[in-house]
């Protein structure tokens, strides 16, 4: 993926930067790299960076993507039913290298940038367990009960890197849960959000371009099945609301920053072909983060 992204931010003009484990080291990100710390391969963090011309808005616009290149579900491994699909699980950072790629040749006219953490969970003898606790990049502690609910881990220290390099605005996709595949099958990505004018945009955008996208509830009772007696915050909430509880648990690293959260587990893959796309992986919501950036108007 990084090589990818690289090669990609070259062809269309766009700045390019691997954080590695060094540098995510240095940044403080125990999050993103417990995840890591059980696989051969070296974790990445990708950043492209598209800056107009001419800037319509002093507005920033983060998109950051799941890029799990392989789930084992770690320690906390997967039946073996089904696992040969988990290299679809960078769906979401996949889906922004394609929005960055269509973003820089459309050239809207504000600045947008993606950040993509790239791991590979596996259970090797050096990962993490369950009953760990790692500090995240804001300083937060976060006690992994189950290790298969990664993704939220390096999205967490993602979209706080995204906020400290300016981003005044956020959106973020992730093939995050399989409890959204309960709720809402796989015909609408579920959105949860921390700011209603976010979410009507992405609504808006996502409605022009015909992605469906459901919105789910964020009420603040939801944070009370995170709680963990020994850290600030748990990685999972048990078996309700699964879904609400790993989109409350991320609300914790986007803080005050709008931010709306796309969970695409259910809409990333599909198992039989439709009329109008094949088999496979579908893209989402690469049409409708671009119309977004395009279409972005500086509200008060």
């Amino acid at each position: 993926m990084r090589d990818a992204a690289k090669a990609m931010a070259a062809e269309f003009g766009l700045e390019f930067e691997a954080l590695d484990r060094p540098a995510m080291e240095a940044l403080g990100m125990g999050s993103l790299l417990g995840v890591a710390q059980g696989s051969a391969e070296p974790p990445f963090l990708i950043i492209l960076r598209y800056k107009p011309a001419v800037a319509s808005s002093a507005d920033h616009l983060g998109l950051v993507g799941k890029g799990v290149t392989f789930d084992t579900g770690g320690i906390s491994i997967k039946p073996a039913d089904g696992m040969e699909k988990m290299k679809y699980d960078m769906g979401g950072g996949g889906a922004m290298l394609g929005a960055m790629r269509a973003i820089a040749q459309l050239k809207p006219s504000i600045a947008v940038s993606a950040y993509i953490p790239c791991v590979e969970n596996m259970p090797g003898s050096k990962a993490q367990r369950p009953g760990d606790i790692v500090t995240a990049m804001n300083g937060k502690t976060i006690e992994v009960i189950n290790t298969d609910a990664e993704g939220r881990l390096i999205l967490a220290d993602a979209l706080v890197h995204a906020r400290r390099q300016g981003c005044t605005h956020l959106v973020d996709a992730a093939t995050l849960t399989g409890a959204v595949v309960v709720a809402l099958g796989h015909l609408h990505v579920g959105l949860f959000t921390n700011n209603d004018k976010m979410r009507d945009r992405v609504l808006a955008a996502s409605k022009l371009e015909g992605e469906r996208m459901w919105t789910m509830p964020m009420d603040d009772d939801y944070k009370e099945y995170l709680k963990s007696a020994f850290a600030d915050v748990a990685n999972v909430g048990g078996r309700w609301g699964g879904a609400i509880t790993a989109a409350m648990f991320l609300k914790e690293f986007a803080e005050q920053t709008p931010w709306v959260h796309l969970d695409i587990a259910g809409t990333a893959w599909l198992d039989e072909p439709k009329p109008y796309m094949a088999k496979g992986p579908t893209g989402l919501p690469v049409r409708s983060l671009v119309r977004l950036a395009m279409e972005w108007k500086e509200q008060a």
